[in-house]
């Protein structure tokens, strides 16, 4: 089974480059980020001619979360729960699977702009708030992955310049830590439970050649619990659709489980 996220920047943009990405690699579940759209602009049925039902949770211009599966999908919440937020940030679902049912939370984690602002405020609560979601669903499904847009590199190898850009967004003490805190709930980095190549990063900025210099940071993860932790057989970085014209900036992560 794999299960892929990547964020889109514009699924309207972005639909063609998707599909052809799931035609090449067809994925048991994808999720995406920044769709960027309302719910009644997702192209449902594009993808289900695609071969996959999708549940959305969109937002006009900004934000907007999605889970596209070839398993059914049940059990949907969107955004979490008691937190009051306004933003389309989070989407979580059911997969019924051959092996049995798994949860599925998908994220577009809130980028907080740089420390000490309003923004940065708002992304420690938010951090907060989904951990306590977070810590409330793996009770009720000890099957469960985490996936999405972080924005937070958790160590120095996972930014091209961890000393310059040092207490910096995405890079700060106190959003390590709750990535930090995310992991001692029972869940493990995929991606770090194999050696990877040097210098694997999943973002790269569109200006200054930042992908092709590979000036990028890891802020895309595939979080696992204990349960399926034994499972997984590979973590990696498709690079390849930030080749094409008009990508994101973002690349797909993909994880690999014999389940």
């Amino acid at each position: 089974m794999q299960i892929a996220t990547w964020n889109v920047n514009s699924l309207s943009v972005r639909l063609p480059q998707v599909l052809a990405w799931l035609a090449a690699n067809p994925v048991d579940a994808l999720c995406l980020q920044e769709l960027k759209l309302t719910d009644d602009k997702f192209p449902h049925d594009a993808l289900k001619e695609a071969g996959y039902e999708a549940a959305a949770f969109g937002q006009k211009t900004y934000n907007g979360v999605a889970i596209l599966s070839r398993h059914p999908l049940r059990d949907v919440v969107r955004n979490i729960p008691d937190f009051g937020d306004e933003q389309a940030r989070v989407i979580a679902a059911t997969l019924d699977t051959p092996a049995g049912p798994l949860r599925l939370l998908n994220g577009y984690f809130v980028n907080g702009q740089e420390p000490d602002s309003e923004k940065f405020a708002y992304k420690m609560r938010w951090l907060q708030a989904l951990q306590d979601m977070v810590r409330a669903e793996m009770a009720a499904h000890p099957r469960l992955v985490l996936v999405g847009d972080f924005n937070v590199a958790p160590e120095d190898r996972d930014s091209y310049d961890p000393e310059g850009l040092r207490e910096t967004i995405h890079h700060t003490t106190e959003e390590r830590n709750h990535f930090q805190a995310l992991l001692a709930l029972g869940l493990t980095d995929a991606f770090r439970m194999f050696e990877q190549p040097e210098k694997s990063y999943s973002w790269w900025d569109y200006r200054m050649l930042g992908f092709q210099k590979n000036r990028g940071l890891r802020i895309d993860h595939i979080l696992v619990s204990e349960a399926l932790k034994p499972t997984v057989t590979a973590c990696v970085v498709d690079r390849a659709p930030r080749k094409n014209p008009q990508p994101s900036d973002h690349a797909p992560v993909v994880v690999t489980m014999s389940v």
